[in-house]
């Protein structure tokens, strides 16, 4: 039959990402994909390595997957620590980093060669999803430029890099045409998207938009499906994107996902964190005057 293999999914929404694309590829290359341990030939383990709590939780599901099947791959944010890894587990077959698709098939095929066979290795328009039918996450960059004093992530995913907005778009399209009935956009900065690219406006559908966060979400939001934006910080140009939402004729929601983490400059200062200049209490008073009924969801740290 055909080679298969299994995943453990660890860790955030844009790992979840990370796990969708691998299954894609893998699916694509003619592996059959399980849930369960028996059966595989090798257990890809996609960790999380954000928290001590989540790096135990890593850990801990690499030794199930061990115990229970005995080939692993290991891949995501814990495996750029590899020797931490391997201290524990040191008979795991491969160990990858966040986002490095292409090693961990390397990975796989060294493991279990692929077996592809055209007449029966079918693939949904818009890939292998991880989600509910419903809706499907939208990673539109990876990584972060910020050095805030007490986060990990740019070290483990790097500095900020933006798809091509035309890449995002036709992405998002698919995912409609698929039955996705509401987008949820991610990403570490989404407020940041497309700053590396200097905000290019490659060509979609006979006009240029920008790599911009206000244009994508004007494009995203006429595509005929709720659009939600997560992780969102609040720079003064998010004021657009809160027009747009009440512009009406949308599919852009009411709702911002902001780590403000507090409100306080003196305390956002010592934390480096990302606009930690602007009056974030008076900007929040300005977007509920624009859109009343917007949902802001924060962690707030006091």
């Amino acid at each position: 039959g055909q080679p298969t293999i299994g995943m453990v999914a660890l860790g955030c929404p844009k790992a979840l990402v990370d796990s969708e694309r691998i299954l894609t590829r893998l699916r694509a290359e003619g592996y059959a994909i399980t849930g369960a341990y028996e059966g595989a030939d090798a257990v890809i383990v996609n960790t999380c390595g954000f928290l001590d709590s989540a790096k135990a939780e890593s850990l801990e599901a690499i030794g199930e997957a061990l115990n229970e099947n005995g080939r692993v791959i290991v891949t995501g944010c814990l495996g750029a620590e590899e020797e931490y890894i391997r201290g524990t587990h040191p008979s795991v077959l491969a160990v990858t980093g966040p986002h490095q698709y292409e090693q961990v098939l390397d990975a796989v095929h060294g493991a279990v060669p692929p077996d592809p066979d055209p007449f029966v290795d079918l693939l949904p328009a818009a890939g292998l999803k991880l989600t509910p039918r419903h809706y499907g996450y939208l990673k539109i960059s990876e990584g972060c430029n910020h050095t805030c004093r007490f986060c990990i992530i740019p070290d483990m995913r790097g500095r900020l890099v933006s798809r091509p907005v035309h890449a995002v778009l036709r992405e998002a399209e698919k995912l409609v045409e698929a039955g996705v009935r509401e987008l949820l956009v991610i990403s570490q900065d989404t407020s940041a998207y497309g700053v590396d690219r200097k905000h290019d406006p490659p060509p979609w559908k006979g006009r240029e938009v920008e790599s911009h966060i206000t244009p994508l979400a004007r494009e995203l939001g006429q595509l005929g499906a709720w659009v939600r934006l997560h992780y969102v910080y609040p720079y003064p140009h998010v004021d657009r994107v809160v027009a747009e939402m009440a512009s009406g004729d949308t599919g852009l929601l009411p709702y911002l996902d902001i780590p403000f983490q507090h409100a306080h400059p003196d305390t956002l200062k010592r934390m480096a964190r990302p606009a930690a200049s602007a009056r974030t209490l008076d900007r929040i008073a300005a977007w509920r005057a624009m859109v009343p009924d917007i949902t802001l969801r924060s962690t707030f740290i006091v």
